[in-house]
C-alpha cells in the first residue's frame, strides 16, 4: 500500500496544544481566535475536539476532528465518550 506521504500525513496528524492556541515564549501565533482557558473550558463542554493522551505527558488533537470544528464551529458537538472505553 503507498501513500502521498504529505497527505497521509495532512490527514492523521495530531495538533498539540501549542499549535492551537500559540506559544507566548517563542511570540508563535495558533490556529485559534482564544486563550488556553478557552481552550480547555470548551473540550469540557463539548463544543471543541476532545484530545488524545499519546503518553504520559503528551496530549494532542486529531487533525481531522479539528478539521470538522473549523467547518462549523457553532455546531460542533464532541462524540460522548463511552463509559469503560
Amino acid at each position: 500500500m503507498t501513500h502521498e506521504l504529505p497527505g497521509f500525513l495532512e490527514k492523521t496528524a495530531f495538533l498539540r496544544e501549542k499549535h492551537l492556541i500559540g506559544d507566548p515564549r517563542n511570540q508563535t501565533p495558533g490556529l485559534l481566535p482564544f486563550s488556553r482557558a478557552t481552550l480547555w473550558r470548551r473540550v469540557k463542554d463539548g463544543t471543541f475536539p476532545r484530545p488524545i493522551k499519546l503518553s504520559e505527558r503528551t496530549t494532542a488533537w486529531p487533525t481531522a476532528e479539528i478539521r470538522k470544528w473549523i467547518l462549523d464551529p457553532a455546531g460542533y458537538r464532541a462524540s460522548p465518550v463511552l463509559a469503560g472505553g
